[in-house]
């Protein structure tokens, strides 16, 4: 995923999608490709990458990150890193699993996010959901709390980021919750270019060195 420059001379947008289901082709996947369609369409290109199949072990809080400047489990955490540094925004699906998301998905979050040093400030973040009826609210809020920790704003839609489905691919007959990917992803391209626009003409938000406090002390 690097950088492709256009013919104006600027930097065509990227998005790193995650999969994680544990099927390449099922309800997920349907909502992820209703968005890249309107991303290709927006001039913004994007990347689906299946990880809800893949053996991902969770983090066991060595902190060898901090000294290798990656994890230290070699696997596909350690291949999203660069891609999520590169990309203007990444957006995170999972199949509902007892009102909450897929465990593979979670170590992979987990992990990402912790060992990975780079500023993830502005870059935008949207969580979607499939469900075959409930645990959708539950999940989407899970997700979300892996952007609003590190400086990430949301992309919103008309309703909350979810589709619904059973049976292999069910989920191409929920009309609403396909326009509801359409809209998530033309509102996302908007925040990302507005974004971009903005950290040209003001840069980023001031920071502040990170007080550290827990509840001893």
């Amino acid at each position: 995923m690097s950088k492709k420059i256009t013919k104006r001379g600027r930097y065509m947008m990227k998005v790193l999608m995650l999969n994680g289901s544990l099927r390449t082709k099922g309800n997920t996947f349907i909502a992820l490709e209703e968005m890249k369609k309107v991303f290709e369409v927006e001039g913004v290109e994007a990347e689906i990458v299946q990880v809800g199949n893949k053996d991902v072990r969770g983090c066991i809080a060595c902190r060898r990150c901090v000294e290798l400047g990656k994890c230290v489990f070699d696997d596909v955490v350690n291949e999203l890193a660069p891609k999520f540094e590169e990309a203007d925004g990444i957006v995170v699906a999972s199949p509902v699993y007892f009102a909450s998301a897929n465990a593979t998905l979670i170590a992979t979050l987990d992990r990402l996010f912790f060992s990975t040093s780079f500023d993830k400030t502005m870059k935008v973040g949207a969580s979607v959901v499939c469900a075959r009826r409930g645990g959708c609210s539950a999940t989407f809020d899970e997700l979300n709390k892996y952007f609003t920790i590190s400086n990430m704003p949301i992309a919103a839609s008309q309703y909350w980021n979810c589709i619904h489905g059973r049976e292999l691919r069910e989920a191409d007959r929920d009309e609403e919750g396909k326009q509801t990917m359409r809209v998530l992803a033309r509102n996302m391209t908007f925040l990302m270019k507005s974004i971009e626009l903005g950290k040209k003409q003001f840069g980023l938000p001031e920071k502040e060195e990170h007080a550290f406090t827990h509840f001893i002390r």
